[in-house]
């Protein structure tokens, strides 16, 4: 597959998403163990199904990028702005790191960094929030990492295997957000 290097870190680089990918993505999606900590875990999602979603997101102009390791070029994930206000200057995150392999070393926490230096020093955004369940310590823990500060919740809205969590929401500004990405680029001029 070929990707594209839109935003480069240590690790990891973001590019479009490919429609090719679908294959992979729905077996992700499928997977309980990673979709649990999405909002999407009831879903059924074939190939095709997944390929129309990709196409559509492209064909909307979609924020999303494909999680891609720099040494391998392989695939791992993805991230996006979603619900992008260029007016109100703000955005909701989303990301999911799919290669079970690539949990726990840094690459998630990175992706994020790198979405959000895109998302304040390319879209010009001054607001960027995410939601994440109660029960995924280690995204909370790469969010703030990352920046992010938790502003509220909203009590008991998953139920999951009878069990009733809370959705943490989390936000980072533009001013609180420290560029190395996209100011390395700059500054190379």
């Amino acid at each position: 597959m070929k990707y594209f290097k839109k935003i480069i870190g240590e690790f990891c680089y973001l590019s479009p998403i490919n429609p090719d990918d679908a294959s992979q993505y729905a077996e992700w999606l499928n997977d309980l163990e990673i979709t649990k900590f999405l909002a999407i875990s009831h879903h059924q999602l074939n190939i095709m199904r997944e390929r129309a979603i990709l196409e559509e997101m492209i064909k909307n102009n979609s924020q999303i990028f494909g999680i891609v390791d720099k040494k391998t070029d392989k695939l791992i994930g993805n991230c996006s702005l979603f619900d992008v206000n260029h007016r109100s200057r703000k955005a909701e995150l989303g990301i999911f790191i799919g290669a079970k392999d690539y949990w726990n070393k840094g690459y998630g926490t990175e992706a994020v960094k790198l979405i959000l230096d895109y998302g304040f020093n390319i879209l010009n955004l001054q607001n960027i929030i995410i939601k994440v369940y109660e029960f995924n310590k280690r995204a909370i823990a790469v969010y703030q990492k990352a920046g992010f500060r938790i502003i509220g919740s909203r009590r008991e809205s998953k139920i999951f295997s009878g069990k009733k969590y809370d959705e943490i929401y989390m936000d980072i500004l533009a001013t609180e957000f420290e560029s190395v990405y996209v100011q390395k680029v700059m500054n190379r001029e």
